[in-house]
């Protein structure tokens, strides 16, 4: 496969310095599968590959397969020109409390906070919900005396004694890291900075998580949040940060390697590893930033991801060609105050273990069997039925082996597997294995809706664009289910998020609350605020090496009427900030509200609450070419035939098998059919045609 140069010789690290350097390599590390998409910047030459993960240590996956996949292009790790990955290791940590133990030092009579949280409860008629673990146990939770006032100014002066006092304590509780969130740091950090200096005198070699510097904004539970997470993981992606950067340095690793924030963006692993609660979506996030490219490619603005991998699902939607970037989110019942897109996650994946339950009823996930030992038919000794082995035993995937031959898998184990599910429900193997594919269906449905019809978007009106491994296989049933015409499958869909990482620009974020009248606010005190900001985005520029002309900056305000509690997102105009500035913030404001809730208040007081700017360095992206239409019969291709099971008439069809490499734009299938590439099989359902457009992608019309 070839794609055109679009710049010559880029920047060694990807950051605008020059090079001679040929490759850059984007890896998605998963649960299940590492992902690795290699582009050769000469040439345009792109190359995928595909290995387990090693779930123990990821930077195992992720380093060797990085080295096989450049072995197979004879290639060396001297040649890599950019290095990205995107990463599950503090999403896992958090979901699985997998952190390190973690004191929490804050106000005098606000060590609580933690746990009492928000008066708004998810579950607030159920009186058998389980709250969320604390991150910071009650024994390592202290108050010291110390006080500021909303605008700054100095209540009590901090008690440097009872500081230290509290340091000892948490020696002596054997904490790995501390988190500092004091009351109104985010107007005057002195008192955090200063706790900070005692805190590494007395705790040497804990990591500490600041809020100043970590969420510099208001509401302060959230913020004390944010701020516990980051130091929970912290300990965690340090270790893990460091052991990559060795297997790398080790295999000839020359360039600066980055990983993917949750904001699509990516940042050098000493960044990372200092901020790791910026990773919490880093691996699904780059999906998106490629589904975006993708949409710019086609012409198709509007789009549903549909992400499925091995252990997770992950759906996001794309109106007017941008996913919406919020920012603060719960992620695994703990709220984060951070950028990031906004996906929605489930625990359907092609490992997720079926059992049924106490009511006889067969449930799906959220269990996953992961790499090792996998799914049944792996033959790694599991014998728990998975979404895989129902596949395999259905034959939607081929019987015999995945990736091309490289992984055999057994049949008639996933058939052992599923055996005892169906005796249980009274069903045959068939109706079972078709049941489970039901059910996860149902539950990668009813995410969907949570980003779509729950926020005023009709699915229908939306293409759903299916990646991941298991993604293109699954989603012409699920797009039939929420009467989804289209389906577009990438033309590499078990990589796309590794991919997206050869699409995305290095970007950082960063935040500061002053809540002032707009009519109040004076331009210079405005301009003063995103100067202080650019300042900080100047310093990261020049540790990450981005040259002048590749920096790009964005200004955001936050604003909302006086008297409400949540804001609206206003693009601040780029140039020189002046009575103008305020006019156009003021009318973007009202426009924004008009648009979301119907109405303007003429008379209502506007608020600037917190200020943001974005800065992006810009990098060089793989870019697919457009090829010219060679006609509609796709005969060429097909390299067999095999039964498989039709979900519509409920029996066993014959299917002919298509080469995904073979297909050639402007080809067309009719289904039923099954498309086979190395990286995901297709299933095109009967009734529906699959149309490989100039860019090799292919668009699903099914009947709905």
């Amino acid at each position: 496969m070839k794609l055109p140069l679009t710049e010559q010789k880029r920047a060694a690290s990807g950051n605008g310095r020059a090079s001679k350097l040929a490759w850059r390599i984007g890896v998605d590390s998963g649960g299940t599968f590492t992902d690795i998409c290699l582009f050769e910047e000469e040439n345009g030459r792109l190359e995928v590959w595909k290995v387990p993960s090693t779930p123990a240590d990821p930077s195992v996956a992720i380093s060797s397969g990085a080295f096989e996949a450049l072995e197979r292009c004879g290639a060396t790790a001297a040649e890599i020109a950019y290095f990205g990955h995107g990463t599950t290791v503090s999403t896992n940590a958090l979901i699985q409390l997998r952190g390190v133990p973690t004191g929490l030092v804050t106000t005098d009579g606000f060590p609580d906070l933690l746990e009492i949280g928000r008066q708004k409860r998810p579950d607030l008629y159920d009186i058998r919900a389980d709250k969320p673990m604390p991150l910071a146990r009650r024994d390592v939770r202290f108050g010291v005396p110390g006080r500021l006032r909303p605008d700054g100014s100095v209540e009590t002066a901090l008690d440097e004694d009872a500081l230290r006092l509290a340091a000892r304590e948490l020696a002596a509780a054997g904490v790995e890291a501390v988190a500092i969130s004091f009351l109104y740091s985010f107007v005057d950090a002195t008192h955090e900075r200063q706790a900070e200096a005692i805190l590494r005198e007395e705790l040497p070699g804990v990591f500490l998580s600041v809020s100043h510097r970590v969420a510099p904004e208001f509401r302060e539970y959230e913020r004390m949040s944010t701020t516990v997470v980051n130091a929970y993981l912290g300990p965690v992606m340090k270790g893990y940060v460091r052991r990559l950067d060795a297997r790398l340095r080790e295999g000839g690793l020359e360039v600066r390697p980055n990983l993917t924030q949750s904001n699509g963006g990516v940042i050098g692993f000493s960044t990372a590893a200092d901020m790791p609660v910026r990773t919490v979506l880093s691996g699904p996030s780059t999906g998106v930033v490629a589904a975006q490219a993708l949409g710019r490619m086609t012409g198709i603005a509007d789009m549903i991801t549909f992400d499925m991998g091995g252990t997770s699902t992950d759906v996001a939607l794309l109106s007017k060609g941008a996913c919406r970037v919020v920012g603060d989110a719960v992620v695994h019942s703990y709220p984060i105050k951070a950028p990031m897109l906004d996906i929605h996650t489930v625990g359907a994946g092609g490992g997720s273990i079926v059992h049924v339950d106490s009511g006889g009823l067969i449930k799906v996930g959220p269990r996953s069997a992961g790499a090792f030992p996998g799914p049944a038919c792996y033959g790694h000794g599991n014998s728990e039925p998975t979404v895989t082995d129902a596949n395999i035993y259905l034959q939607t995937l081929n019987p015999e082996y995945l990736l091309r031959g490289r992984m055999k898998v057994h049949r008639p184990l996933a058939e052992q597997a599923i055996a005892p599910i169906a005796r249980q429900v009274g069903l045959g193997l068939e109706e079972t294995a078709d049941g489970i594919l039901d059910i996860v269906t149902a539950s990668m449905a009813k995410a969907i809706r949570v980003i779509s019809v729950q926020r005023g978007h009709d699915p229908r009106d939306y293409a759903m664009v299916a990646f991941g491994g298991a993604g293109p296989l699954h989603a012409a049933r699920l797009a039939r289910e929420l009467e989804m015409r289209r389906v577009l499958v990438p033309l590499t869909p078990g990589i796309l998020c590794a991919m997206g990482l050869l699409m995305t620009d290095l970007r950082t974020d960063y935040a500061l609350t002053r809540i002032a009248l707009l009519d109040d606010t004076d331009p210079a005190a405005l301009a003063s605020i995103f100067g202080d900001l650019e300042q900080q985005a100047t310093r990261w520029f020049d540790d990450e090496g981005i040259m002048p002309e590749r920096r790009q900056i964005r200004r955001v305000v936050e604003a909302r009427y006086a008297g409400q509690n949540y804001e609206l997102a206003v693009q601040v105009p780029a140039g020189e900030i002046d009575a103008d500035t305020l006019n156009i913030i003021g009318e973007r404001f009202a426009a924004e509200h008009n648009r979301l809730y119907g109405f303007v208040a003429e008379d209502g007081l506007v608020q600037l609450v917190t200020h943001r700017l974005e800065a992006s360095g810009i990098v060089g992206k793989a870019q697919l070419p457009a090829y010219p239409l060679v006609g509609s019969d796709a005969s060429a291709a097909v390299m067999g035939e095999r039964d498989v099971w039709c979900a519509i008439t409920k029996g066993f069809r014959r299917n002919h098998v298509y080469d995904r490499q073979k297909l050639r734009p402007g080809n067309e299938i009719a289904g039923p059919a099954i498309i086979d590439q190395m990286d995901t099989t297709t299933v095109v359902p009967a009734g529906a045609i699959a149309r490989v457009d100039a860019h090799l992608n292919i668009m699903i019309e099914i009947e709905v």
